[in-house]
């Protein structure tokens, strides 16, 4: 192809000067507000954590961020609505990657994987068995037999919500149609916890996150973490994990963060994914948040993101599958369930 040794060296020679005069790639100057779309209501686990991670990603960006609150069908409108919205880096969502990466699976999203995002991670979550505090157990062995004998309601934002899945992996931990627990759905993790407060339901499985202002308030009272070590949360008592009566018990912290759909220019990845390891990963306002609340600061985005998720996100799409909620196999959408 090259007549001699010297072409070929002046050639790429002449490539290398090529490549390291290149412009960097333009920083995006967003020139009107940033929706993100929370699609559960105010007050719950991603709706407060997204309130504080919000203001620091205006101020660097520049513009305003404009938080819109679209409840519904376990999260499902309005991460639809997100996904239908012009890709230009404007409309972006907030929630537990694992719901995000499992819509299609439960046919909630036709056609949608976590590949449909840019994701930038917070935070990891654990939900937490709570009862109202006039309920008279004394612990999660109590309450556990008292679900395989009684009506015993449980609020949660839904079977897609991590309440809702934490709940279907306690039934299936305990024996599965031994429980007679009945599952009571509200449009967000906050109206799920104030319904065991009010007594409307007797108990939840909401995360720590959206439960601890009710608990060190006397409201409700907590009996088992979804762990496999307690959890240390500032003014209250260390909670027990719940592998301490279902020792066989999988569990595992589900990833909490912003999603921007793909399709948007790339300098919009560049940039906000500069300002996420800048900004958010060092903020003392995110892990305040975190240690008051009963969270994991972890944060991280793009590729170490969806690495980090990916084992929540295989186990709760296989779970489905188990526990014959999918319509759709997980490997239709790149996910491959461990082999029984």
């Amino acid at each position: 192809m090259f007549g001699h040794k010297g072409t070929l060296l002046a050639t790429v020679a002449l490539a290398s000067m090529a490549v390291s005069v290149m412009p960097a790639m333009a920083e995006w100057k967003p020139d009107k507000p940033i929706n993100i779309i929370v699609p559960w209501s105010a007050g719950g686990s991603t709706d407060q954590v997204t309130r504080v991670v919000a203001p620091i990603l205006e101020e660097a960006l520049g513009t305003p961020i404009v938080i819109v609150n679209q409840p519904g069908a376990s999260g499902s409108i309005g991460t639809k609505a997100a996904l239908d919205a012009p890709r230009d880096g404007y409309t972006w969502t907030a929630n537990a990657i694992a719901n995000n990466a499992t819509y299609s699976v439960t046919g909630m999203i036709e056609g949608t994987s976590i590949n449909d995002y840019f994701v930038m991670l917070h935070v990891a979550n654990v939900p937490v068995v709570s009862v109202n505090a006039d309920r008279e157990y004394a612990d999660f062995g109590a309450f556990l037999e008292a679900m395989k004998t009684q009506d015993v309601t449980i609020g949660t934002a839904g079977v897609n919500s991590s309440g809702g899945m934490a709940m279907a992996a306690i039934k299936e931990a305990a024996g599965g149609e031994e429980l007679m627990a009945r599952m009571v759905t509200y449009d967000g993790g906050n109206p799920a916890v104030l319904a065991a407060a009010a007594g409307e339901v007797d108990a939840t499985t909401q995360l720590a996150t959206e439960q601890t202002e009710m608990i060190k308030a006397g409201k409700i009272k907590s009996l088992a973490v979804l762990s496999d070590k307690a959890l240390e949360v500032e003014g209250l008592d260390p909670i027990p994990p719940i592998t301490d009566w279902l020792p066989d018990m999988p569990v595992a912290p589900d990833y909490f963060g912003v999603f921007i759909p793909v399709g948007a220019p790339d300098e919009v990845y560049e940039t906000v994914g500069k300002v996420w390891e800048e900004k958010v990963m060092t903020s003392p306002e995110m892990m305040a948040y975190a240690s008051e609340r009963g969270a994991v600061f972890d944060p991280s985005y793009g590729e170490a993101a969806m690495e980090k998720a990916m084992p929540v996100v295989i186990a709760e799409a296989c779970a489905r599958v188990t526990r014959g909620e999918a319509v759709l196999d997980p490997s239709e959408i790149g996910i491959t369930c461990p082999a029984e």
